[in-house]
């Protein structure tokens, strides 16, 4: 066989994506808060881009005082100055990417909201300070405190900080009770059986059997062996059931009171449906995203800087990208309209009636609805919420797999497992529903399910098996 090297020329075609399409793709999954703190960082970088305000009044406020128009730029065969000025407002020299707020109402801030009152370590110092200390023992409650996490335990072991801070065990024992004597209840414990006992302990009158339940069966507790309980401890399964349930009434994570110790979080729908007679209208929230304009100035001095080429080059750069990222938001406004719009269409059912009346959806549906790529839907719907008549909930939310029903009618996962949690909370205590039961009720519906995936919904919404929901003739669930 003669091997040889030769020149071929050939016409192929494949997908090249274009600094432009990436960043398209990028801002479309963008949150709104991501898309805020990328156009800040846009706007520091090009000098190009501006921010467009609300139109100005004379004194009188009564006439708008329009801003001068912007003179023509030349003629460049390399970039689409006619279909950008045709996208363009020309008396604003801005691309729309959004309704003017021309009256300039005011529009309330979530930084006007107030946030947390302070955090776990600061109540907990505060605290100390009331107390008779002297500066050794304060110093080392206040270490202690410093160690524990956000649920109020130390988790660190206690000979480990001794031998850091220099200091004796006893003595580093004795300021942990200082801690566990601070409110909350509970606070400084090393366990959850210590956390309960002391709890307890600030009680006047707890159910006899609280604390023995406590030391040594919170595990048969947990697998609700009640009967076994009450054998070990020679009496009857009614008096242990009391106890189980004062237990429960007690706070497992006495630090929890106070939070992560963060900053409050708000969620900003980027999406909000609204009814309008018959029919949900979607509408994008932009209070927070920015107008954007390119600057007129810099459109003179491109003009008048045709003798300076490097300059001007500059400056035909940056026009050129202030430009795509401009269409970019509108088109990212324009997708994520289309996507929510087709969503809300689908699950009208879901606003008008509840969660039972909730519809399995694909991304691919969505997709082939609107003309568009999966990837696209999956992006326009990632970390963005839509706010509702029924509360705000995440676009993904409305995405869920389903199981046929009777009719011709499917049923999602969610109204699966809200029909399950009614079923479980309408049993009868001394007979508890099994998941083959379950299975059945839900068959009855119109719901064609197997027992495994009632468990598997069953264990996704936290409901124990029947087992252990099981309670005795003689004492009821409180």
């Amino acid at each position: 066989m003669k091997l040889d090297h030769n020149l071929k020329l050939e016409q192929v075609q494949k997908l090249i994506i274009t600094p432009e399409l990436k960043l398209a793709i990028a801002l479309l999954q963008y949150s709104s808060q991501e898309l805020q703190d990328h156009i800040q960082e846009e706007l520091l970088n090009n000098p190009v881009l501006d921010v467009q305000e609300s139109r100005e009044t004379d004194k009188e406020g009564d006439k708008e005082i329009e801003p001068p128009a912007p003179e023509e730029l030349p003629v460049d065969a390399d970039f689409p100055w006619a279909e950008y000025f045709r996208d363009m407002d020309i008396d604003t020299a801005a691309y729309s990417t959004g309704k003017t707020n021309a009256t300039s109402v005011y529009q309330t801030s979530v930084e006007n909201c107030a946030g947390m009152s302070g955090c776990m370590l600061e109540d907990l110092l505060g605290q100390l300070r009331l107390l008779s200390l002297t500066a050794r023992q304060y110093r080392l409650a206040a270490y202690l405190a410093g160690n524990l996490d956000h649920n109020g335990y130390l988790q660190c072991d206690i000979g480990e900080l001794a031998a850091a801070l220099g200091a004796d065990t006893k003595v580093l024992e004795k300021a942990l009770r200082i801690i566990q004597r601070l409110e909350p209840p509970g606070i400084g414990c090393r366990s959850l059986q210590e956390c309960l006992l002391l709890q307890l302990e600030r009680l006047e009158k707890p159910p006899l059997l609280a604390a023995d339940i406590i030391r040594r069966f919170l595990p048969a507790v947990a697998d609700c062996r009640y009967r076994y309980i009450a054998t070990r401890l020679g009496c009857e399964e009614q008096a242990v059931l009391e106890a189980v349930d004062f237990i429960r009434t007690l706070n497992p994570k006495p630090g929890s009171v106070f939070g992560e110790g963060e900053e409050v979080r708000y969620i900003v729908p980027d999406v909000i449906a609204e009814k309008v007679n018959d029919h949900y209208v979607v509408t994008n929230n932009e209070s927070s995203i920015p107008q954007l304009a390119i600057s007129p100035f810099y459109q003179k001095m491109l003009k008048n800087v045709t003798n300076d080429e490097q300059l001007s080059a500059f400056i035909k750069n940056k026009i050129e990208k202030a430009y795509w990222l401009i269409r970019s938001i509108e088109q990212r406004r324009l997708t994520l309209f289309r996507v929510s719009q087709q969503i809300i269409d689908i699950q009208k059912p879901f606003l008008d009636h509840g969660i039972k009346k909730l519809k399995p959806l694909t991304l691919k549906e969505v997709a082939l609805n609107i003309g568009v790529h999966e990837s696209t839907v999956s992006r326009a719907t990632a970390n963005k919420y839509i706010q509702t008549s029924r509360g705000i909930f995440p676009l993904k939310f409305f995405f869920s797999s389903g199981l046929p029903g009777s009719g011709g009618s499917d049923y999602s996962s969610h109204s699966i497992k809200t029909y399950i949690r009614e079923l479980v909370d309408a049993e009868n205590q001394e007979k508890p529903l099994s998941d083959q039961k379950l299975a059945d009720l839900l068959e009855e519906k119109g719901i064609n399910i197997s027992r495994r995936t009632v468990a598997k919904y069953r264990e996704e919404i936290s409901i124990p098996a029947s087992y252990k929901r099981h309670r005795s003739q003689t004492y009821g669930r409180k």
